[in-house]
């Protein structure tokens, strides 16, 4: 730090010239302290107190149900858009870079991201980094059937448990972002709220399928939460993880079980090639019923844009075609 000009000879300055100089010298050195120190509006836990935290969310649920936390007092950015298969997600040098300058960073755990999982062991030395689903209890998980000592990742699909995702989240808004803790939590529980209404809204809807017709078969494993929450069997093509591919066996056996139960709709996924399940539903002469959105959200100005809207969309389409409403 520059120290004030002084007269070496001791004598106080007598002209307005030198008070001036003096004058000048002292702003400029309180203004090289506060430069070398911080930037402007920072404050000691990282976030800035303009309200400017930094987040990056990997998944598209995750980063719109930050967004409702975030309210004005944070920026939100996904990771992966629409369609994007988490499963299969290897970060480029662009994504790299915006992990490296988030504030905060907030994935979904249980290997769904399973090809990042250095990248946030790397990143968790130097700030903070939150699994969304560290809170849910291990008795509220379902095993993953192809991997001895794993868990389904697809948590987000019982609204039940991402409402325990979502205040994990607030919490992490909360502890990088103290000043706005208050904000973060109010909007927190307004969300919890609406979440309540929605995961009220699926079990309305399913009433409306007889007992018999509550069998879901889609592209891949990803919706075994939603059928253990609102009562449905569920068979997916494929495994959980989209990297194992549909054996013949086990096209044949969901042919089988389609033409026995009298199974009225399959569902391909948006983030899933269609090949295999158009197969199936070839082969059945079954309908092919809407696309559901399981590993990731829909455009961003549709209806599947959100993640409340998400839930909506896949629980209307799937008890419209099975119902037998859809032709």
């Amino acid at each position: 730090m520059n120290a004030p000009i002084v007269s070496r000879s001791g004598r106080n300055p007598s002209r307005p010239w030198s008070l001036f100089l003096l004058l000048c010298g002292t702003l400029l050195a309180l203004s090289g302290c506060e430069s070398a120190g911080s930037s402007p509006g920072s404050s000691p836990g990282g976030a800035r107190a303009s309200g400017s935290l930094r987040v990056l969310a990997t998944t598209g649920m995750i980063a719109d149900s930050a967004r409702q936390i975030a309210g004005e007092d944070a920026e939100v950015t996904a990771l992966m858009g629409p369609g994007v298969d988490p499963h299969l997600y290897q970060p480029t040098t662009r994504d790299q870079r915006r992990l490296r300058e988030a504030q905060l960073v907030l994935y979904n755990g249980l290997h769904l991201e399973g090809k990042m999982v250095e990248v946030f062991e790397s990143l968790s030395r130097e700030k903070r980094v939150v699994a969304v689903s560290e809170e849910i209890s291990p008795e509220r998980l379902l095993a993953w059937a192809d991997s001895v000592g794993m868990h389904d990742p697809h948590v987000w699909f019982d609204v039940g448990l991402w409402k325990t995702a979502v205040e994990t989240m607030i919490a992490a808004f909360c502890e990088a972002d103290p000043p706005h803790a208050a904000d973060y939590r109010a909007r927190g529980a307004a969300y919890l709220i609406e979440l309540e209404k929605l995961d009220g809204y699926c079990r309305q809807r399913v009433e409306e399928l007889a007992p018999e017709r509550r069998v879901l078969i889609t592209s891949h494993d990803a919706f075994h939460y939603l059928g253990r929450a609102y009562g449905f069997e569920v068979v997916g093509i494929q495994g959980i993880s989209t990297e194992s591919e549909a054996g013949l066996k086990r096209l044949t056996d969901t042919v089988d079980l389609i033409r026995a139960r009298g199974i009225r709709a399959i569902f391909p996924e948006s983030s899933v090639p269609r090949a295999a399940i158009e197969r199936v539903a070839a082969d059945a002469r079954v309908l092919l019923g809407a696309e559901l959105y399981s590993d990731a959200l829909g455009p961003a100005d549709g209806p599947a844009g959100t993640y409340i809207g998400m839930i909506r969309s896949n629980i209307d389409a799937i008890v419209t075609a099975l119902s037998g409403e859809l032709k």
